[in-house]
């Protein structure tokens, strides 16, 4: 794969903190898509879910064109977005 540009250090920390973002956005919306289920509005449900996996799909496919690094570091942000809703969701009843 051809990199758009050349990949920078610097970038790094604002590709962490799209990758925390959008999983920060993710993980939190899967709450909602389980409640709409078991609500019976599978419709609503199933758009969520579709959404919800388009925009993960689609910043991660943009870091992957920026290069190897930034799609590293933008997943690292995923990894600990989901760190942090697991540890929150644990702590509610």
């Amino acid at each position: 794969m051809i990199a758009l540009g050349a990949s920078s250090p610097l970038w790094l920390p604002a590709a962490f903190a799209a990758g925390l973002a959008v999983g920060l956005v993710h993980f939190r919306s899967l709450q909602q898509v389980s409640e709409d289920y078991l609500a019976g509005h599978a419709g609503r449900a199933v758009l969520l879910q579709f959404l919800r996996l388009a925009l993960l799909a689609a910043v991660l496919v943009g870091l992957a064109w920026l290069g190897a690094g930034d799609l590293l570091a933008g997943t690292l942000g995923v990894l600990v977005a989901r760190f942090f809703i697991m540890r929150r969701a644990r702590r509610e009843p």
